[in-house]
């Protein structure tokens, strides 16, 4: 067997292996100044090694940070992490391998050889992908707070912004009913 059929049968057994893997966001380290360099590097390798099923989203997290100076405004990219890169990626010996020898790279966040991948909570928090909630209540399902200087407050749902994460509640209060607004986490439904 030439080694090209060696290699296409090595994809077509990783491919297969995929089918149960799940893409999940992971933080990569690299030297500081090279989060670009390592980002664009990355994309090429994998557009050669046509590993595309493997690899999801590669980000260098970013935000505008806006300066005045002499009177002028001036607005800025700065990088949120500097030294890191999130990648989103199902990890297998190949993708581990092609993500930890990109030049610039020091390693993945985690212990040594188990990259660990963010949760969703974080990825929500970061605030650069949407990750669904689902919850188990709708507009007038009566709801307890469960933290908070409500806590133990009993309230009716008003409106519900997926969005945002936050639900409006209205609590009756002082003998009237006030709107509050709260994270989805800090409600639950009452039956």
């Amino acid at each position: 067997m030439s080694q090209d059929e060696n290699e296409n049968e090595e994809v077509k057994d990783i491919k297969e292996e995929k089918k149960e893997l799940v893409p999940r966001w992971y933080v990569v380290h690299t030297y500081s100044g090279y989060e670009n360099k390592v980002k664009t590097d990355l994309e090429k390798t994998i557009k050669n090694r046509e590993l595309e099923d493997f690899f999801f989203n590669i980000v260098v997290p970013m935000e505008e940070q806006v300066e005045i100076k002499e009177g002028k405004r001036k607005t800025n990219l700065k990088k949120v992490f500097p030294g890191y890169v999130l990648v989103k990626m199902i990890v297998t010996e190949e993708s581990w391998y092609i993500v930890r020898n990109t030049r610039g790279v020091t390693g993945f966040v985690g212990s040594g050889t188990d990259p660990i991948p963010l949760t969703d909570e974080e990825i929500r928090n970061m605030g650069f992908e949407e990750v669904p909630v689902n919850i188990d209540y709708d507009v007038k399902d009566s709801v307890r707070i469960m933290n908070g200087p409500l806590e133990n407050f009993v309230g009716v749902v008003e409106e519900i912004n997926k969005e945002k994460h936050k639900v409006k509640v209205l609590v009756s209060m002082f003998g009237r009913e006030t709107p509050v607004d709260l994270e989805f986490s800090q409600v639950q439904k009452i039956d």
